[in-house]
């Protein structure tokens, strides 16, 4: 079951290089877009990326992937 929109705590996200990417690739894009001269698409990529480094990084706790199949037992 997923906890909200955006579950960070996914086994998915348990290799490094995938919650890196995650991370950096909106915050290059917001990066490009206050360059480019549109702030309100910086600021929404930016707010994503911090959104992601929060729950990839800060309150990172993966959960197992046989979590399933303990609560049947």
């Amino acid at each position: 079951m997923t906890q909200g929109m955006f579950d960070f705590n996914n086994p998915f996200y348990r290799p490094l290089w995938k919650r890196v990417a995650v991370v950096a690739l909106p915050g290059t894009w917001g990066a490009f877009e206050f360059v480019a001269g549109s702030p309100f698409w910086g600021v929404l990529f930016c707010g994503a990326a911090a959104l992601a480094f929060h729950g990839l990084f800060i309150a990172f706790e993966p959960r197992d992937t046989d979590v399933d199949s303990k609560d049947e037992e």
